[in-house]
């Protein structure tokens, strides 16, 4: 019998901790045995460092575990300081504070009874009187136990709102004992960077706390937190009128009052501000610099590259010999343009010989000694590029060493004062770069360094914010080509054709029945959802030989409707990897993750350790899909094999995951599939767009089968509209230029 999603929080229990089985220190979760008027009830929750001999109050359900038995699962806790003499020594010995052992805590004890935390929260000098402890160690004991005491404070204020205690730690490390305090007059500071607890959340505590909708701090809270659900969508910037739209509907408050606070944020650098064609852009700042230093960098290699142009006819020449292959003339200019430059833009579709015209320069540069690495912005990427070159490529992440030793942000080792010692870097699918981590790689190049960006323009933006490939092709300073000659060998593939005509606005061929292309007309969402499973489960497994799990990939214009990622997930699931005595699963919210599911990974996570093969890394990065291998109900650990990388997810990091059997087409970016199956309805028509089209059907490597109707692929090609994102990236660049123009 599985767990209770949801157990109610109708009961309630009091009693001691008498054991701590099991402890996460990173999220709050924990498994303790609780002595109470029942007897020994064991407890699960997420409920904080809780230490044996402390007082709770629990409130939560009682639910079944087929392992472990009948369990109280608490959802809120209120904590009770000691009482007796055997519970502070139980308490304090329980490896609360470090150091400070069972038998010390048994001596201090013996000396101050009942009142002995009374003493360390009071007169701690008091406690040099037990033998052992020193006037330092006295202080420290005292520091430590109402650095925990504070911290449990903290904790308990935030259960009154439903926040767990995981941001209680960054709260502390930020304001001490003055936390709550702090909290209680401005609690918008829990938005802020190294806290994070959503503004819609902090808002409500507010709201209970007396604020005034107008509240100068409720304001610059609500316009950071506009822009940064702007930034989710894909805008490193808004126009200052669309912001003050946006923020004046949320918050309802006037013109006048977010005026006021625009100028306060301002002030204090909170947002930054920008004029552009005669608009005002706002930025938050970690966008803006990453703009404007890419603009910068990019032009100052620009310009200090050489003006020169050299004849490399006779490398290309013999590239060809050595190869028995002959590059036709866009290629031929690609090649000599990488070879010349310092920055430069490969572009263009399927099948145009991006690959091709890239290895030539790559044993080009090789036979002139140069440096190379290779780089591409996801793990899956980074191995095509691998084996489609045959040179080692990593991660962009990788190739720039994740700084572990820095908190509450993001860096890398490599950097202006480290950069990558290399001649050449090679990025492939910059298309999915987004403008933060532009400029970090930018940033890690040298500047007599080549830069080579190699991607298709025609694909989604990444998921990021920032449009930079697109931006950087329009803004007519960056060297491009752009291959459009489709190769006889490509041209045989109808995925490839169809892919080009779609590009260019034309319909595609969907009458085709013996090919790489399949059609297959249905408008209902059940019936669409149900051929999903047949195809993926049964029909092209057994034609094809395809894997379900490894070959296979359904790909969503969405996550919602009857034949989005969401359901179709359900679905697959139950189909493919249905439950089993010999498949442990966890339910995590409403998601099941059993023993064989195939999972992805939805938002970047640099400290997540791996094995494989006796080497050790960490970081495991959005979109990349594994294979859940082992799950442990005690714990709530699962394991995970990302194509060898054996990475273990505690509780709280399982957020970050979702199930892969169904993905969206912006989430496959970069990868490429044995067999593709896109279903596509009219459930969300606003998301029925050209280049979401393209991108889906170029996922596809052997097979692609769309289902839907045809007035509908009719309808995605005819509609051309670009995704609109806010970014000054373009002209930024174009100002940088044009002083040296001057």
């Amino acid at each position: 019998m599985r767990e209770q999603e949801k157990p109610d929080i109708s009961a309630e229990l009091s009693g001691s901790v008498e054991d701590v089985i099991y402890k996460n220190s990173e999220n709050g979760y924990i498994v303790l045995t609780l002595g109470c008027d029942e007897g020994l009830i064991t407890v699960v929750g997420n409920l904080g460092d809780i230490n044996e001999g402390e007082h709770l109050t629990l409130r939560g359900g009682y639910i079944t575990s087929a392992k472990y038995g009948r369990q109280f699962k608490a959802a809120m806790c209120e904590r009770s300081r000691p009482q007796t003499p055997e519970e502070i020594a139980s308490y304090l010995g329980s490896g609360v504070i470090k150091g400070l052992g069972p038998a010390l805590a048994k001596r201090i004890v013996r000396t101050f009874g009942d009142e002995t935390l009374d003493i360390m929260d009071n007169d701690c000098m008091r406690l040099t009187e037990v033998k052992g402890i020193s006037s330092d160690k006295a202080l420290y004991i005292a520091t430590e136990y109402r650095k925990v005491t504070g911290i449990n404070e903290v904790i308990k204020f935030l259960g009154e709102y439903d926040i767990g205690p995981a941001h209680a730690v960054g709260i502390w490390s930020a304001y001490e004992y003055e936390s709550v305090k702090t909290i209680k007059g401005n609690p918008y500071i829990l938005c802020s960077d190294g806290i994070d607890i959503d503004f819609i959340k902090v808002d409500r505590i507010a709201a209970d706390l007396g604020f005034d909708i107008e509240n100068i701090n409720r304001i610059c809270a609500g316009i950071v937190y506009v822009l940064r659900e702007n930034a989710f969508a894909g805008h490193t910037c808004l126009p200052r009128e669309k912001l003050m739209r946006s923020v004046c509907d949320n918050l309802g408050v006037g013109q006048r009052a977010f005026n006021s606070c625009m100028k306060e944020c301002l002030d204090n650098n909170s947002v930054m501000s920008v004029d552009a064609a005669g608009r005002e852009f706002i930025y938050l700042p970690e966008y803006y610099s990453a703009e404007k230093y890419t603009a910068k960098k990019l032009a100052f290699m620009l310009k200090s590259s050489a003006q020169y142009e050299k004849d490399y006819s006779a490398e290309i020449a013999g590239v060809e010999f050595s190869e028995n292959i002959h590059y036709e003339k866009l290629q031929r200019e690609a090649i000599s343009a990488c070879l010349t430059g310092s920055v430069f833009i490969l572009t263009g579709g399927p099948g145009t010989g991006k690959t091709t015209t890239l290895n030539g320069v790559i044993r080009i540069f090789k036979s002139m000694k140069k440096r190379i690495l290779l780089c591409a912005p996801t793990g899956r990427a980074a191995k095509r590029m691998t084996d489609l070159t045959g040179e080692p490529a990593k991660t962009i992440h990788r190739l720039l060493e994740v700084d572990f030793s820095s908190e509450n942000e993001l860096k890398f080792k490599r950097n202006e004062n480290n950069p990558l010692p290399a001649d050449v870097i090679i990025a492939d699918e910059m298309s999915m770069v987004d403008a933060l981590l532009m400029e970090s790689l930018v940033r890690a190049i040298k500047p007599t360094s080549k830069f080579i960006m190699v991607g298709d323009s025609n694909q989604l933006p990444s998921v990021g914010a920032g449009n930079v490939l697109r931006d950087l092709i329009r803004s007519g300073r960056i060297p491009y080509v752009e291959l459009t000659e489709i190769f006889r060998q490509a041209a045989s593939s109808l995925i490839v054709t169809n892919a080009h005509k779609i590009v260019h606005g034309e319909y595609p061929e969907l009458g085709d029945k013996h090919g790489d292309f399949f059609f297959m007309p249905c408008a209902d969402e059940e019936k669409i959802a149900q051929l999903v499973l047949s195809l993926t489960g049964t029909r092209l497994p057994a034609r094809y030989g395809y894997s379900p799990i490894d070959d296979i990939q359904v790909l969503c214009p969405t996550k919602m409707g009857g034949a989005g990622t969401k359901e179709l997930n359900r679905l697959l699931q139950t189909s493919l990897n249905p439950p089993a005595m010999d498949k442990p699963e966890l339910r995590f919210f409403d998601i099941v993750f059993r023993v064989g599911d195939k999972v992805m990974q939805i938002k970047n996570d640099y400290d997540v350790v791996w094995k494989k093969a006796g080497e050790k890394g960490s970081g495991i990065f959005n979109g990349d899909i594994g294979i859940v291998r082992e799950v442990d109900r005690f714990s709530q650990n699962i394991t995970v094999d990302f194509e060898g990388r054996i990475a273990v997810y505690t509780p709280e990091m399982l957020r970050k995951l979702e199930h892969a059997y169904a993905v969206t087409i912006h989430k496959s970016q970069g990868s490429e599939y044995e067999a593709v199956i896109i279903p596509i309805t009219g459930f969300t028509k606003n998301l029925l767009y050209r280049n979401l089209l393209y991108t889906g059907v170029t996922r596809a490597k052997k097979l692609l089968i769309i289902i839907s109707t045809p007035e509908l692929v009719r309808e995605m090609v005819d509609n051309d509209k670009k995704v609109l994102r806010y970014s000054l990236l373009r002209p930024m660049l174009e100002a940088e230029m044009r002083k040296s123009d001057l």
